[in-house]
């Protein structure tokens, strides 16, 4: 039963993702042609952030949850969002776990609001929000790194994500895997308040022998 639900469920959230940048790029089409841009940030970049990597759709606590259980989050992991949102996950680690937490957001509102709702869960002193393109970020730091972005997304992060996290990272997708980076492990996760299921990957970057940065098999 499980894993129909889930089956049904994919298409679906990958379709309200893309109504979402669809409704985004049309509305974003009016104003440039208008003369106007969107308030609060560079038209550009957030086309950008847009095409490249995904809209803001909040995960369900119950999944970020599961995905921070999924790495097997520890005393002295550091735990980078890329795409942070509202910073929900950033600001469940540094609860739960007592961690540093950072999270990576090109949208300068979600970034004010990530770190009021950190201030209110009282874990300011543990967390980190950064208006900043994941594309170019130095991730070095991480030892855990979290993703809810697009397909297409993911595979322009496998290169950086190859070359700067050191052996021992774990990095966990919410429904959208690598293509053919094999996972270490996946697992389906039903959202209580939904009924909806996501499906979570994990990759352990100890696994690096098998994986090259582009996805293919070495040689």
């Amino acid at each position: 039963m499980a894993s129909r639900e889930k089956r049904k469920r994919l298409p679906g959230i990958f379709l309200v993702r893309l109504a979402y940048l669809i409704l985004f790029l049309a509305v974003a089409g009016i104003l440039a042609a208008s003369g106007l841009r969107p308030p609060g940030r560079s038209f550009a970049q957030t086309a950008e952030r847009a095409e490249k990597l995904a809209p803001f759709v909040p995960t369900p606590m119950a999944v970020v949850e599961k995905m921070l259980e999924i790495a097997e989050v520890k005393s002295g992991d550091v735990v980078y969002d890329l795409g942070s949102g509202d910073g929900r996950i950033v600001i469940a680690a540094a609860r739960r776990y007592g961690v540093r937490a950072v999270g990576f957001e090109i949208d300068p509102e979600l970034v004010r609001l990530s770190r009021e709702n950190a201030r209110r869960a009282g874990v300011s002193h543990l967390v980190e929000f950064r208006q900043e393109d994941i594309l170019k970020a130095d991730l070095s730091q991480a030892t855990v790194v979290t993703l809810y972005l697009f397909p297409e997304a993911n595979r322009l992060l496998r290169p950086i994500l190859w070359r700067q996290l050191k052996p021992g990272a774990r990095i966990v997708s919410n429904d959208f895997d690598m293509d053919d980076w094999q996972a270490d492990k996946v697992e389906a996760v039903q959202d209580p308040a939904e009924g909806l299921f996501y499906t979570l990957y994990l990759w352990r970057m100890d696994s690096r022998p098998t994986i090259s940065p582009q996805g293919s098999n070495p040689g």
